[in-house]
């Protein structure tokens, strides 16, 4: 399974994108803090979808998925916090992190599925 040929692993890397977009416009004080945290989960979530499709099988590619799926939740919690502290967090990137969650899933059942055929 090639990762780049992945709807989830291309929907998660336009996320990481747009979250740097996002970030950038944080104020400096924040770039080794909550910018920081913000971009590593980003880029978390991509790379571990790539990581995971480099294993030997699919049970190896589900865990992998779950570690991306804990690193979409962690993504939203702390854009949360981002807007919560006042700073500007277009509401339209909550429902990107809702589209790559549900493709990951939706990846997982199939997965699952051909474990139990």
């Amino acid at each position: 399974m090639n990762y780049q040929d992945l709807d989830c692993w291309k929907l998660s890397l336009d996320l990481v994108i747009e979250v740097y977009n996002l970030t950038s416009q944080f104020p400096a004080n924040e770039k080794f803090n909550l910018v920081s945290q913000i971009n590593r989960s980003a880029v978390s979530i991509p790379s571990n979808i790539a990581e995971g499709s480099a294993r030997q099988s699919d049970k190896e590619m589900i865990q992998f998925l779950y570690v991306a799926l804990g690193s979409a939740a962690e993504l939203e919690t702390q854009l949360i916090i981002a807007k919560k502290l006042g700073y500007e967090v277009n509401n339209n990137i909550y429902d990107k992190i809702i589209d790559v969650k549900k493709v990951m899933l939706g990846l997982i059942k199939y997965l699952k599925g051909k474990k139990d055929k």
